[in-house]
């Protein structure tokens, strides 16, 4: 369960600006959508492939400059 005290003098507004960063680090909405459809494994497996070949051409970028 993600939670966020409010600390001395801190708006409500700061505290729900917390909480939604650690809603969004946690993943939980990821996992959700994640869970709701059935994606299949080939399928699945292509996504790592592409995403790794980006995450690998972006490396290279950076490494050149």
């Amino acid at each position: 369960m993600i939670g966020v005290t409010l600390q001395n003098n801190e708006s409500i507004d700061r505290a729900i600006k917390r909480f939604k960063k650690k809603y969004e680090r946690s993943g939980v909405l990821r996992e959700f959508k994640a869970r709701t459809q059935f994606v299949k494994p080939s399928i699945e497996k292509r996504l790592a492939n592409i995403k790794a070949r980006r995450r690998q051409y972006k490396m290279q970028k950076d490494a050149n400059n």
